[in-house]
């Protein structure tokens, strides 16, 4: 049974359910009217309160279960902040925050604060070129240098071979994180797409996946020649707008003026210690220059994952997790995880196989993290459970690699306790 069912529920079962997730300052409320102010439709139906009630306990069991996690990744040092969201099919279950904007001050993170993305912002990207796509717009197949005349990379006869589809997966057989220095050098892309004719190719096309940021983040000036509109007002109008990611935005400016805003930390002897809010990367917005928010994430994570079709079709967003090129090895961390048999990449975002701790069946993970100006950041969309995750540090955390498995098994137990509970009522 999931928390969308309808179900019949005693009216002493739900007075007493309804009683304790309100008197224990949960924010059920306060989610529901967060959605209704971004324009979405409200989680549960307001005229079955079998599901408000079940929603609410969720809610209440998932808060004390992650403010224990938290608290003791605070406690012990391993974070200074963090903002997280997770979302259940088109209910935001939590959009919290955890410790402090900047260490030393009295601010705390909440599910408003802003922080720097890096390379989520990559998933940002492969689903918009899907929604150009579906649209006609461009194509995979289309030659990066018929929207971009400036490019070279290798011989001729190599730069004619690279398509869309290559810079967002990474197989455009360029060697690990080509030019990476001159996007973090401020350069703009376009002088940066000429420089690649003094590349010499690893693979052909489409053989080797050899992560980019600079070439990806060329995606980003295809759809500019493409529209005659920049990847950030495309992204605006299309997604953050519709969607009321109103903290959402993609430039130095924006992230500086935010007085909600999470500050970045470096590793001291003594701890961590607050740096300044880096430039880097907003020239290259489709590889690491997207700021958000935990409830911003939380509506994207519920886009995404199919909740919004009147913003975007499923039937496109799906294209984006098609595996394209097989990840080799088994030393990231993502390839650790519980369950894990295989890591692709699609276009912007891992697709992982992986088998459920309590079943046999395999299941998929699409994934991603992120890490600029000393923030680190995760997101994973278990699409068979109709699950998102989204975590934000703002400190480079050895918690990032384990925190997507950890918090999956709470939610999924928290879900397995509230449902079978309610079952057992009724």
């Amino acid at each position: 049974m999931t928390h969308i069912q309808k179900i019949a529920v005693p009216v002493l079962v739900l007075a007493a359910l309804i009683g304790v997730a309100s008197s224990s300052g949960e924010p059920a409320d306060a989610s529901d009217s967060q959605d209704a102010q971004k324009g979405g439709r409200p989680p549960i139906a307001p005229d079955n309160p079998g599901e408000l009630a079940l929603y609410r306990e969720q809610q209440r069991q998932l808060q004390v279960a992650l403010n224990a996690y938290f608290d003791k990744a605070l406690a012990s040092g391993d974070i200074v902040g963090a903002g997280v969201s997770i979302v259940k099919g088109d209910s935001i279950l939590l959009s919290e925050g955890y410790g402090k904007r900047k260490s030393g001050e009295h601010g705390d993170v909440d599910g408003r604060t802003l922080f720097r993305l890096g390379s989520l912002s990559k998933g940002f990207a492969g689903i918009l070129a899907a929604d150009l796509v579906s649209e006609g717009a461009l194509s995979w197949e289309d030659g990066v240098s018929e929207y971009v005349p400036e490019f070279r990379f290798g011989d001729p006869k190599h730069t004619r071979q690279i398509k869309l589809s290559h810079l967002l997966s990474h197989t455009a057989g360029a060697p690990y994180h080509s030019y990476t220095n001159l996007v973090e050098a401020g350069l703009s892309l376009r002088d940066i797409a000429g420089r690649f004719g003094e590349v010499s190719p690893i693979s052909a096309p489409g053989e080797v996946y050899s992560y980019q940021n600079a070439l990806f983040a060329l995606s980003g000036e295809m759809m500019f020649s493409a529209t005659g509109k920049g990847i950030d007002e495309l992204l605006a109008e299309r997604f953050f707008k519709p969607l009321g990611m109103c903290a959402t935005s993609m430039d130095h400016e924006s992230v500086q003026r935010a007085v909600n805003v999470a500050y970045p930390h470096y590793k001291r002897r003594n701890g961590w210690r607050p740096g300044k809010l880096s430039d880097k990367y907003y020239n290259a917005i489709a590889a690491g220059g997207i700021n958000a928010s935990a409830l911003d994430m939380a509506s994207w994570m519920r886009m995404v994952l199919g909740h919004r079709p009147e913003v975007m079709d499923q039937a496109a967003i799906r294209q984006v997790f098609e595996p394209v090129v097989e990840i080799p090895g088994r030393s990231k961390y993502y390839q650790r995880w519980p369950g894990h048999i295989a890591s692709h990449y699609g276009f912007g975002w891992r697709i992982h196989t992986f088998k459920a701790t309590d079943t046999d069946r395999e299941q998929k993970i699409w994934h991603h993290g992120g890490s600029v100006n000393s923030y680190r950041n995760e997101i994973a969309l278990f699409p068979d459970a109709d699950i998102g995750i989204c975590v934000l540090l703002n400190n480079n955390s050895r918690l990032s690699r384990t925190v997507i498995p950890d918090l999956y098994e709470i939610v999924q137990a928290v879900l397995r306790k509230t449902e079978t509970n309610l079952a057992l009522n009724y």
